[in-house]
C-alpha cells in the first residue's frame, strides 16, 4: 500500500531525512493553506529528484504571476481553477500542468510503464514519453471519472485567465493596506503573513515571491472563539464563505470549517487556534474592506 510522511515544509532537514526512504513522490502547497508557511521549491525538488521522486506542487494561492514553480523544478504543478484563475467564484476546475521531462521509466511507476488494464493496454510511458502522466490524466483518468468541464464552465476560466495580471496586482496592493491595518490594531494577537519580519519564512519569501506573497493570510484575534464568532457576524463587505481567491473579499474560521476534522493537537501543530480568522482579500476598494474590519474587530471586542 501506498505510505504517506508529513514533512515541516520549511524544515530542509525532515525534507532530507524523509528522503532517504523510498520515495515515488513529494507533495506540497506552498504558500500553505492557511498558515502560509513558504517552502524552498528548488531545494526541496533537486532532493526529490536525487531519490528519484516527482515533485507534485499546489500553486493555487500563488498563480503563475506571483510563482512559477515549473521554473524551479517542479515536475507537476496543481491549481485549483475554482480560485484566482478564474477569479469571479463562479466556476469549479482544476488545472494539471507537466513539466514534460521526468523520467517516468526509472522503475517507480508501474503505472506508466506496465499495459494500462483501464485503457485498452497502452503503456503510457513507452507510447508518450515524459507527458505519460498528463495523457494518463486526459485518457483514462478522466474517461473514467468524468472529470470535463462544461463548455460554459471553460469559457469562464479563460474569461478569467485574460485579467490574472491585473487583478493580481490589485490584490496584493490590498492585502498589504489591510495586514499593516492588523498588525497595528490592539484587538489583534498575531497576523501571519511572509512579508510581515516576524514570519519565520520571511527571508525567504523575499526570494521567492518578490512580486507579493498573495492575498490570503490569517490572524489572530483577541477573546478566542466567542470573538471570532462576533467578528465574522459583524461584518459587512466580507463574505462568510469557504472559498479563496475570488473577486469579492472572503473571510472563514478555519477551526470551524476548512479545518474542523483535525483535533485540538493537530491543530496547534498546524498553528491554527480557536481565534485563527482567515482573510481572501478582493478588488474592492482597500478605504472599505479597512472600515468593515475596524467595525467588526469593534464588535468582536464587546462583551
Amino acid at each position: 500500500g501506498i505510505q504517506g510522511e508529513f514533512v515541516d515544509g520549511g524544515d530542509l532537514a525532515q525534507w532530507e531525512k524523509a528522503l532517504g526512504k523510498p520515495t515515488a513522490a513529494v507533495l506540497f502547497e506552498s504558500p500553505s493553506n492557511p498558515m502560509l508557511d513558504i517552502v524552498d521549491i528548488k531545494a526541496v525538488c533537486d532532493m526529490a529528484h536525487k531519490a528519484g521522486a516527482k515533485v507534485v506542487l499546489d500553486n493555487a494561492f500563488a498563480t503563475p504571476m506571483l510563482q512559477r514553480p515549473l521554473e524551479l523544478g517542479a515536475d507537476i504543478v496543481v491549481h485549483s481553477a475554482t480560485k484566482y484563475l478564474g477569479g469571479h467564484g463562479t466556476t469549479l476546475a482544476g488545472v494539471v500542468v507537466e513539466r514534460g521531462d521526468f523520467p517516468w521509466g526509472n522503475g517507480k511507476f508501474p503505472g506508466m510503464t506496465e499495459p494500462s488494464p483501464g485503457y485498452h493496454g497502452v503503456i503510457f510511458y513507452e507510447t508518450f514519453g515524459d507527458f505519460a502522466f498528463t495523457m494518463r490524466c486526459r485518457m483514462e483518468t478522466q474517461r473514467v471519472y468524468g472529470a470535463a468541464l462544461a463548455p460554459i464552465a471553460a469559457w469562464q476560466i479563460l474569461q478569467g485567465i485574460e485579467t490574472l495580471p491585473l487583478r493580481m496586482q490589485r490584490h496584493v496592493e490590498n492585502t498589504r493596506r489591510i495586514v499593516a491595518f492588523l498588525d497595528a490594531h490592539e484587538a489583534v494577537d498575531k497576523v501571519i503573513y511572509p512579508e510581515l519580519p516576524d514570519h519565520p519564512d520571511h527571508e525567504l519569501a523575499k526570494k521567492l515571491l518578490p512580486k507579493g506573497c498573495g492575498a490570503v493570510f490569517s490572524f489572530s484575534i483577541k477573546g478566542g472563539r466567542p470573538a471570532g464568532r462576533r467578528f465574522i457576524d459583524a461584518l459587512r463587505v466580507f463574505s462568510h464563505l469557504a472559498n479563496v481567491g475570488d473577486a469579492k473579499s472572503l473571510v472563514i474560521h478555519p477551526a470551524s470549517t476548512t479545518h474542523y476534522r483535525m483535533d485540538e493537537a493537530a491543530l496547534q501543530a498546524a498553528g491554527i487556534t480557536a481565534g485563527t480568522i482567515r482573510l481572501s482579500i478582493g478588488l474592492e476598494d482597500a478605504d472599505d474592506l479597512i472600515e468593515d474590519l475596524s467595525r467588526a474587530l469593534y464588535a468582536a471586542q464587546k462583551t
